[in-house]
Order: C-alpha cells, then sequence, then structure tokens
C-alpha cells in the first residue's frame, strides 16, 4: 500500500470551487446561508449514534447552518418558536413529557442524539426532564437573564436549537434536572436507533480501491466523520472469492476498502481528496511492488450523485496536470463487496504496522 501523500488536497478543493462543493457534497437541507464560504463554517465536537445505535467517540463535525426562512421551512411554527426563537411550550401539553418508551430523544433540529430514557424522571413539573444528557459534548448551555432572573439554558451543540433549562434541583446522581421542550425534540425508539437516527447520525458508503486494502483501510479509517470501514473483494465476477483466488488473477475482483461515514462530517469531495492523495493513480494494475489487477485505481460509486462527483473530480485532476502521466482510476457502479477474511479487516491496527510500504 502507498501512504505516499501526494500534494493535492487544497488544490483539489481550490479546483474543484465553492459552488460544486456546495452543490455535490452537501443535502440541500443543511445548506448554509447564502453567504457562507467554504472553510467559513465553525465545527464542534459531539458524539454520533454508530450502526449499533450506540454513542461514537467524539467526532468533530461542521455545524448545522440554515438561514432563518430554511428554518422556518423545515420546521412548524410551534417548533420555530421554540427552538429559533427560545420558546417554551405550555407543562403538561407536550407530547413527551409523560412518555416512557425506552430510547433516545434526539434534536428536532437536526437529530443530535440529546437525553436517553434512562436519564428521564418523573418531575411533576409538566415538561420531559432528564438527570443528565446521554453526552455531555452534546449540549451546551448559556447564562439566560430573562424572565427577570438568572437561568442556564441549554441548546443543541451543533445547530443551537434552543431546548429548555437545566436546574439544581434534580435526582441524584447529578442532582440536576434538564428540563426540555418536547417540541424540540424528536424520540426514536431503542429498536430503531441503529436504523432511524433521525439524521443525528447520517451515513454513506463510499467504496475505493487504491492497492493493498491493509493500508488504505486505515487511510480511511483515521479519516474524521468516517464511522466504520471494512476491507473486501468487489468489481469482478467470481462470487464468495477468498483472497487466495483475488490473488491468482482470475477472478476480476480489486482489494477495496468500504467506507462507512457521515456526510455531514465529511463530504464525499473530501474522501476522494484522500483517496488521491494517497496513491498513484497513474499506475495501472499495480501500486508499488505490487502487481497484478487486483491492485488497481478504482472508484466503485454508489449513486448517480457519487459518480458524477467522481467523474468531475478526476477531470478537474487531469486538466490540472497535477500528475505526469494520465489518470488511470477506474469509475464504475458498485456491485457486490464481498467481505476479506477476518485477519484482514484492519490489519494495520491488529498488528501495529504503520504502513504496508512506500514506493
Amino acid at each position: 500500500m502507498i501512504l505516499k501523500h501526494i500534494a493535492i488536497p487544497l488544490v483539489v478543493l481550490v479546483l474543484l470551487g465553492s459552488a460544486f462543493l456546495m452543490q455535490d457534497t452537501r443535502p440541500a437541507e443543511n445548506s448554509a446561508p447564502t453567504n457562507w464560504k467554504p472553510g467559513d463554517a465553525p465545527t464542534v465536537t459531539v458524539r454520533l449514534l454508530d450502526d449499533q445505535g450506540a454513542l461514537t467517540a467524539p467526532l468533530t463535525v461542521p455545524k448545522t447552518l440554515r438561514s432563518d426562512e430554511q428554518w422556518q421551512a423545515r420546521l412548524t411554527p410551534e417548533q420555530y418558536r421554540i427552538l429559533r426563537n427560545k420558546g417554551t411550550e405550555q407543562p403538561f401539553c407536550g407530547l413527551l413529557w409523560d412518555h416512557h418508551e425506552a430510547g433516545t430523544y434526539c434534536c428536532r433540529g437536526c437529530g443530535l442524539p440529546l437525553f436517553s430514557s434512562e436519564q428521564k424522571f418523573e418531575s411533576g413539573t409538566g415538561w420531559p426532564s432528564y438527570w443528565a444528557p446521554v453526552a455531555p459534548e452534546n449540549v451546551a448551555t448559556h447564562k439566560d437573564l430573562g424572565l427577570g432572573m438568572v437561568r442556564t439554558e441549554i441548546l443543541c451543540t451543533r445547530c443551537d436549537g434552543h431546548l429548555g433549562h437545566v436546574f439544581d434541583d434534580g435526582p441524584p446522581p447529578t442532582g440536576q434536572r434538564h428540563c426540555l421542550n418536547s417540541e424540540s425534540l424528536v424520540f426514536v425508539p431503542a429498536g430503531k436507533l441503529a436504523t432511524e437516527p433521525e439524521g443525528g447520525h447520517e451515513r454513506a458508503t463510499a467504496i475505493f480501491a487504491a492497492g493493498c486494502f491493509w493500508g488504505v483501510e486505515e487511510v480511511f479509517r483515521t479519516t474524521p466523520g468516517v464511522l466504520s470501514t471494512a476491507v473486501g473483494y468487489t468489481g469482478g465476477k467470481t462470487e464468495k472469492p477468498t483472497y487466495k483466488d483475488v490473488c491468482g488473477h482470475g477472478t476480476g475482483h480489486a482489494e477495496a476498502v468500504r467506507v462507512e461515514y457521515d456526510p455531514q462530517a465529511v463530504s464525499y469531495v473530501e474522501l476522494l481528496t484522500v483517496f488521491f492523495r494517497n496513491h498513484d493513480p497513474t499506475q495501472v494494475n499495480r501500486q508499488g511492488p505490487d502487481f497484478g489487477d487486483q491492485y488497481r485505481s478504482a472508484i466503485f460509486t454508489t449513486s448517480d450523485e457519487q459518480r458524477e462527483t467522481a467523474t468531475k473530480v478526476k477531470t478537474m485532476l487531469e486538466d490540472s496536470r497535477r500528475f505526469p502521466r494520465p489518470i488511470a482510476t477506474q469509475i464504475e457502479p458498485a456491485g457486490t463487496f464481498w467481505m476479506a477474511e477476518e485477519y484482514h479487516q484492519q490489519y494495520l491496527l491488529k498488528t501495529g504496522q504503520a504502513q504496508c510500504h512506500t514506493p
């Protein structure tokens, strides 16, 4: 696996231009105000939900930026009044104050997981109450001087949505009462956390081949915003191939890495930048000393949007003459991804090796 850093990341992003980045890598509903420029968006550190419905380690992600008009189009008038204008619903009127089902309460504005049924308690106030958030990173606080008193406001870290207030009259172990508005929350039942995290953990898939999959996986595994990785075989005709089969050069499969990522934390363009930066895309059926069609450079796209984006990036790199030879990277629709043997998964992490080889 080649880990030589070709100096293109910022060049690629500049070549693509801000209009292309906004159009092709960010969902329209998550677009920032019209005066936003790439690099302007602040970032925050939060915990999302993995594919088992459990909290991830802290991840650095962009804040959710929307114009006032976008928020009004996305929310009901009551949700907008509370989340964006710091309103308060009437006690005993919200849908969640007397709610007891197991699961997680996520932000209505951006889907970030905020509070769990395990921390919920009956406060008698008529509002959903919790003695702690699911992760301290996901909730921000702010001094509120309204109503002629000093209170501590609770905000969603990612979208700054108003959630409620926190008071020091709760039960052990924290002694706190996070008093929330039902309209600020979306409840996700425990059985659906892995599949329906309500936008708090958006998930997309990308598949790349760039030589020996050990090193390729490690590069993507350590990329911020990537949620999980797996190595396997794809692009060929043989079903259920083994490593021995693929090394025999009769399957047509490439050694590939499947990347599961949060598109709010890392864009597809940024993943393509990582891909082109960490191997030589001009080599045909090889990377460094590794020869064979299983080591070819390829992008296996999972949607028309990915195909269009990958094609644009490849074309712009070719036009930039960043590489001394034509780019040989193949772009083709993703087929069946056959998982490689267990000992190949996260091989470099298991063995402690820094890399496979350098050119």
